[in-house]
Formats: structure tokens, sequence, C-alpha cells
């Protein structure tokens, strides 16, 4: 495949799949904010009802997300920023584009760590996920590390979007591409905001003491 080809399949991966799985995380983390435990743990379970699930998770997300994160590092090393010269918001997105996907791809192989890897060694339950994620968060050191990577991860795909558009040639006027800035600048925003306030409500301690709660029954009944 030449880098033509293998540039165009990166940038496709970048928003479908992945894309759209950074959306539907999101939307369900968010869960944990909006209805708490019970509210996140539905989310859960109706992803891990879905039939065949194994092969989903790596036919759309793994191995898209090897290319996807593998080639997209290749392209970082590559790059050639040029804002010292020239000060457009162009070339300052093009650098931070390069430098949220290099902290976004080591986010994503933390977070999957701690909850895929542990979940398939048996060392949690998908149960145990929001509490996994409140023993995170209550840490400052880790919050903070946490809230580094989910801006990221939140900047790298909205500008992303906004590059698939122009590349593919769906935006292809000023005015097309000045309005699908302000969107996915927008879109950055909320999907942003959105995950900062499922974090705060995974630390909060009132998800805390239903997740005990919650292990108190399970305890009692088994």
């Amino acid at each position: 495949m030449n880098g033509y080809y293998s540039r165009k399949l990166h940038s496709l991966l970048g928003v479908i799949p992945l894309g759209l799985f950074f959306i539907e995380h999101a939307l369900t983390n968010f869960g944990a904010f909006e209805g708490g435990l019970a509210r996140f743990n539905a989310g859960v379970k109706l992803i891990n009802d879905l039939p065949l699930l194994w092969l989903l998770e790596w036919g759309l997300i793994y191995l898209p997300l090897i290319y996807h994160g593998v080639f997209g590092l290749y392209i970082a090393y590559q790059a050639k920023p040029n804002n010292g010269r020239f000060q457009y918001s162009r070339n300052w997105r093009y650098l931070f584009q390069r430098i949220t996907g290099v902290i976004t791809f080591v986010y994503i192989i933390w977070h999957v760590y701690e909850t895929r890897i542990q979940l398939a060694l048996g060392n949690i339950t998908h149960e145990q996920l929001g509490n996994t994620m409140h023993d995170i968060f209550v840490q400052p050191g880790l919050f903070i590390l946490y809230l580094i990577g989910v801006v990221s991860a939140s900047f790298h795909f909205a500008n992303g979007l906004w590059s698939f558009l122009v590349s593919w040639g769906i935006t292809v006027g000023p005015r097309a591409q000045r309005v699908s800035s302000y969107i996915c600048m927008t879109l950055f925003v909320l999907v942003s905001v959105m995950l900062v306030l499922s974090m705060i409500a995974f630390r909060g301690a009132e998800f805390q003491q239903a997740t005990a709660w919650l292990d108190t029954v399970k305890s009692v009944l088994s």
C-alpha cells in the first residue's frame, strides 16, 4: 500500500469506526454523571450483551486502533511544523494534532490496561469497572493525567474529523471549511466537558457509596 492510500485509510479509520466508538464511549461514561452507578452499569451491560462481542471489538476497535495509532506515530515522526515562520491557526492545529495523537495513543494503552486487560485477566468484573475508575480518579496525580488524556483525545478526534472532511473532498471551499471548523471545535468542547464531568462523577463520594452498597448486596446474595 503506497503512502497516499495508507494516509487515506488512516484518516478514514480515525472517523469510522474509531471516532464513532469514541463518541459511544463518551456517552456511556457520561451515564455516571447523569445516573450514577446504575446508569453506567446499564450502558456497560448493553454493550457486553452484543452478540459476537469479541469479533466486533477486534474488527471495529482494536485492529483499526493499532493501525491508526502506529501509523499515526509514523506521521508524527515525519511532521515538519512551521509555526515559527507562519503563525496561522492551521499551522497550530497541524502541530497540536500530532502532539495530541501521541498523547492519546499512550493514554489509550494505559486505559486499556487498566480496564480491558484487567477484565481479561479476571482481576475485575464488568460490575467493578466503576469502582476501578473511582480508585483511579481519587488520586490527584492520576486524575490530572487522565484529564490530559481525555482532552487530548477529544481534540485529536474533533480536529481529525475536520481534516477528514477536507482531505476527502467533503468540505471544499473556504466557507465550508470554516463552518466545519466551528462545528468540530464545538464538538471538541462538548465531548471534553462530557468526559470531564464523567471523571468528576466517578470521583464523587456518592458514586463510591453506591459502589460499596452494590458490592455488599452482591456478597450477601452470593
